[in-house]
């Protein structure tokens, strides 16, 4: 039998035994948190703004997952088309470059990436790639074209440093560079702001033009493209361009990587011809053209 008398003699001694200290404790808390001191004040808002940075994302650009790369991507998408990117808003040419590019991805060298293909409406021949499967095609460059096998084989280059995650390693660099990196990495707003700024400066290295080049004539050969597509438009813009366009401009010089490219053609060559036809070309760009 239960003796509940005694039972509430033990709960009334355990209660004072702990409560009492409990009230101490918070008591002195509040007194230290409110009490003025000279040098070493105390502010609830700076230990909450610590807290915060602590869960601030920090990525390690050594061994930077796929979900990384995607989000950082989407992140210096939105801050190019706030600011430096103006789309192209006809429906028929965004389809038809998606389905472009999505003809080059299973063929690509990471196949499984979301990838986000997407018309810029400017005049200058240029195209580019973020981080996380975003490329950029602008209307010069489509307007530069004379069929798909040219525009596909500039896209799949693109692909092709995405592949290469050419400008992870660029992001890399430059956070070494500016002395951002720490220990436990770099904060994700940091490395964002880093990839805007690399987005149209495209500083690649010979290897990463090179590998760029490789990456995208298998996916165009396999795709069924011709090949000469690639070729066909370095040459083009070479022969008709007082300016090299930008997305050429990079070292190395384009006469050799056409070279190397032949080189490669030459060694592997294919019998498909498609896209070559210049009057469906000109028909599905009207609107650019």
């Amino acid at each position: 039998m239960i003796n509940w008398k005694i039972l509430s003699l033990n709960y009334s001694s355990f209660r004072r035994r702990w409560l009492y200290p409990l009230i101490s404790i918070v008591v002195a808390i509040g007194l230290c948190l409110s009490t003025p001191m000279p040098s070493q004040a105390i502010s609830i808002w700076k230990l909450l703004l610590r807290g915060a940075e602590v869960v601030t994302p920090v990525v390690q650009l050594s061994n930077i997952s796929d979900r990384q790369e995607i989000s950082i991507g989407k992140q210096i998408n939105k801050q190019l088309l706030d600011s430096k990117v103006k789309l192209y808003r006809d429906s028929q040419v965004n389809n038809y470059i998606k389905q472009i590019g999505q003809r080059l991805v299973p063929y690509s060298s990471r196949p499984d990436l979301t990838y986000t293909f997407q018309v810029v409406d400017d005049d200058s021949v240029n195209a580019f790639a973020t981080m996380g499967g975003f490329v950029y095609i602008h209307t010069g460059l489509i307007k530069a074209a004379k069929n798909e096998a040219e525009l596909a084989s500039v896209m799949a280059h693109e692909i092709g440093h995405i592949g290469g995650k050419h400008l992870v390693k660029q992001m890399r660099k430059r956070a070494i560079a500016s002395g951002l990196v720490k220990v436990a990495g770099i904060e994700e707003s940091k490395l964002v702001q880093i990839g805007v700024e690399l987005a149209y400066q495209r500083p690649n290295s010979r290897r990463a033009e090179y590998d760029a080049d490789r990456r995208g004539l298998r996916s165009l050969t396999a795709a069924g493209y011709a090949q000469s597509g690639m070729v066909s438009f370095m040459e083009k813009l070479m022969q008709k361009s007082s300016t090299m366009p930008t997305f050429l401009s990079t070292h190395p010089a384009t006469s050799d990587r056409i070279t190397a490219l032949k080189s490669q053609i030459n060694a592997k060559p294919s019998n498909r011809r498609d896209g070559l036809n210049e009057a469906v070309y000109q028909r599905m760009f009207r609107s650019v053209i």
